[in-house]
């Protein structure tokens, strides 16, 4: 069998395997580059083992590659579907794995066979629990009971800052390959179910990760088994992801949960990511295994963010801190229609907005300075794509990290305006309740601070007088200073939030408009 290096799906390498076939046509042979020269048989077949049974190895020590069979086209196709979003590591190296021009590999007459075949039996059994290796828990010691779940149920508590998918990804995989999570909320918790390729990885997980904080002094991990053996995953998005099957959809709007799964565990997630997904915390997955032994790290430290996401710097055990800006730079703006105050008023939702520049030579692009770098995050994650006065905004990171006020005598026809001091910012006390209260854009708004003489009439009036179409109204039931309003569309609702925000209802009452995440 010939060894040269294939042609590679990233372009990496120059050389053509003769014969190849294109990277994306699936083989049940996998194709393994950049293996570092001390590696074991073992490790590389660890590798292979989450996604279903290893039946051959092929170990080239000397080219710094290596070739697995899978039992089955389908288990190898889950592997590099993985592997294309998180790279594996071993012996703290990233190697790289595409699809093999052969079919299976015929290894009888190689010579030096006898360790493969050997590490291919040990690793197989251990994965498929017929042999208990040295380190491993055992029931009579509190560890990994018979039939236990590969699937977490995670609670985070003292919820202050966001966490999202990708965070949890990254503390998780530390212990083994993460297949699947689905982000929701119950009780006003934000939880997760978090599916590991083995019931082991999930104990080690457990014991390690239970009652650790996220950031420092606050997003207290609660971790448990669910009842739970396998999570279906519909929609590869910021609230779920099924890492083997990067072919869903990204289904907007629609529910995370099975409608089974809904009734019990609730709402999907509305704490969205507040990083820019790949681009600012890749997930990353590193394979410590060292011969036989499986060796799990030790457990992960308290991860910190030092002086609070002011300094848009977060780090976590085993990376370097990330820097993330704090200014957002939206464009495909409304020339015509939009204006400082109004982004100020929509940004304001997802955080304090100190500072916006309407671009005086491209008045369809505009810098939003929010009060830290998480508050950017959220405002991205959520605002991104969204449609304001026609047209379809996007809203990214700017390179910038303040945004400058024009110099004294500068012409800027208002496009600048500092809005630090405002009275308007909804997160200005520390755990306020508003970080609670942080919904995607909806067709149904949350209104608050309605005097008590206001009428249900007289809210309905002011919105279609203002040009929204309302659709249903109510009060809630125990407190009429709060009630739903549904308007016509997503649309509608943004624009209604920016114009009747902080609208003056008499009796000393301005009226609160946010997203609910409720429909009537």
């Amino acid at each position: 069998m010939s060894s040269s290096t294939p042609s590679t799906a990233n372009g990496t390498d120059s050389k053509t395997y003769k014969g190849e076939r294109s990277p994306c046509d699936p083989s049940r042979v996998l194709h393994i580059r950049r293996v570092p020269i001390e590696v074991s048989e073992a490790e590389v077949v660890s590798l292979g083992v989450p996604f279903g049974k290893v039946t051959n190895l092929l170990l080239l020590k000397g080219k710094n590659q290596a070739f697995i069979e899978m039992a089955s086209e389908e288990a190898a196709i889950t592997m590099v579907n993985y592997y294309t979003t998180a790279t594996p590591h071993v012996r703290n190296q990233p190697v790289y794995i595409q699809y093999s021009n052969h079919r299976e590999l015929k290894t009888d007459n190689l010579p030096n066979q006898g360790r493969a075949q050997a590490a291919l039996q040990a690793v197989n059994a251990m994965h498929s629990g017929n042999m208990t290796l040295s380190g491993t828990a055992t029931a009579s010691d509190g560890g990994l009971m018979p039939g236990q779940s590969p699937v977490l149920r995670l609670i985070v508590e003292n919820l202050y800052y966001p966490v999202s998918l990708e965070v949890l990804h990254q503390i998780f995989s530390k212990f083994g390959t993460v297949l699947k999570i689905i982000t929701f909320t119950k009780n006003n918790q934000f939880q997760a179910l978090l599916q590991y390729a083995d019931p082991m990885n999930a104990h080690h997980a457990k014991v390690a990760l239970d009652g650790q904080n996220i950031y420092n002094g606050c997003c207290t991990l609660r971790v448990e088994f669910s009842k739970l053996t396998s999570l279906n995953v519909k929609y590869n998005n910021d609230k779920s992801r099924d890492f083997t099957r990067l072919d869903l959809p990204s289904g907007d709007g629609q529910p995370t949960l099975d409608p089974s799964m809904q009734t019990a565990f609730g709402a999907p997630g509305i704490i969205s990511s507040p990083y820019p997904g790949a681009a600012g915390f890749a997930p990353a997955i590193g394979f410590h295994q060292a011969g036989l032994s499986m060796q799990m790290p030790g457990a992960l430290g308290p991860l910190t963010i030092p002086s609070s996401a002011m300094t848009g710097r977060m780090t976590i055990h085993g990376m370097a801190p990330t820097a993330i800006h704090s200014v957002l730079l939206v464009s495909n703006l409304n020339p015509e229609s939009i204006s400082p105050h109004g982004l100020f008023i929509l940004f304001g939702v997802y955080g304090d907005v100190h500072r916006v520049k309407i671009l005086f030579n491209k008045k369809e692009n505009a810098l939003i300075q929010m009060a830290d770098a998480t508050q950017a995050q959220l405002a991205m994650s959520h605002l991104n794509g969204q449609r304001l006065h026609g047209k379809v905004i996007r809203v990214t990171i700017s390179k910038h990290q303040t945004v400058q006020l024009p110099r004294e005598g500068q012409e800027d026809q208002g496009l600048t305006k500092d809005f630090s001091g405002s009275p308007l910012h909804r997160f200005k006390k520390p755990g306020s309740k508003n970080f609670q209260n942080i919904f995607p854009p909806s067709a149904t708004l949350h209104l608050s601070n309605i005097p008590p003489s206001t009428t249900d009439d007289f809210l309905k009036d002011l919105f279609a007088s203002s040009g929204y179409t309302v659709k249903a109204f109510k009060f809630f039931q125990k407190d009429r200073k709060m009630a739903l309003i549904q308007l016509g569309s997503v649309e509608e609702a943004i624009q209604a939030l920016i114009d009747l925000h902080n609208h003056d209802l008499g009796e000393n009452h301005h009226l609160r408009v946010s997203f609910s995440k409720s429909t009537i």
